[in-house]
């Protein structure tokens, strides 16, 4: 994952969720995120 983009990391999580893919690979995704300090670009859920 530390060869992806921000914003392909950013699009690939919405992907996995629209998906419904697995609840880990999913956390994955948000570790990563976090990791990289991206969480302000996710829109929060309603």
């Amino acid at each position: 994952m530390k060869n992806l983009s921000d914003e392909f990391l950013i699009e690939s999580y919405y992907k996995a969720t629209e998906m419904r893919l697995s609840k880990e690979f999913i956390e994955l995704i948000e570790l990563e995120i976090k990791r990289r300090s991206l969480s302000h670009l996710l829109k929060a859920s309603s």
